[in-house]
């Protein structure tokens, strides 16, 4: 049986979509406008540093959870996400692996489910 979109799963894709569409929207004007990407990034204030380490331990911490959970519930290629979220933005691949991981656990239930008949 195929595990269907549930209700939270939704949710995270949809806001996987906008994490991807937000943040690219932000890198394409940098782009344009020829920004100094890192500079930019670190040379602000003490409250725009705090922002930037609060996302930087935020990722550390969501990056060994979805090792770590992918692993646990059998998703083999979990571990790619991890670099994904460096070449597009963890505001897309996190709630990515949060569906894709709902999927997983409804799948794994179905299957419980189905050996108990």
């Amino acid at each position: 049986m195929t595990p269907r979109w549930k209700p939270l799963a939704i949710f995270y894709l949809a806001l996987a979509i906008a994490g991807l569409g937000i943040t690219w929207t932000f890198n394409a004007i940098a782009i344009v406008q020829n920004s100094a990407w890192f500079g930019e990034w670190f040379a602000n204030g003490a409250a725009t540093q705090s922002l930037q380490w609060d996302l930087v331990v935020v990722v550390a911490a969501a990056s060994i959870f979805i090792v770590v959970e992918g692993r646990r519930i059998g998703m083999r290629w979990a571990w790619l996400f991890v670099p994904l979220s460096f070449l597009t933005a963890a505001a897309f691949t996190v709630p990515l692996f949060l569906a894709l991981r709902e999927r997983r656990l409804s799948r794994l239930r179905d299957e419980g489910a189905g050996s108990t008949v």
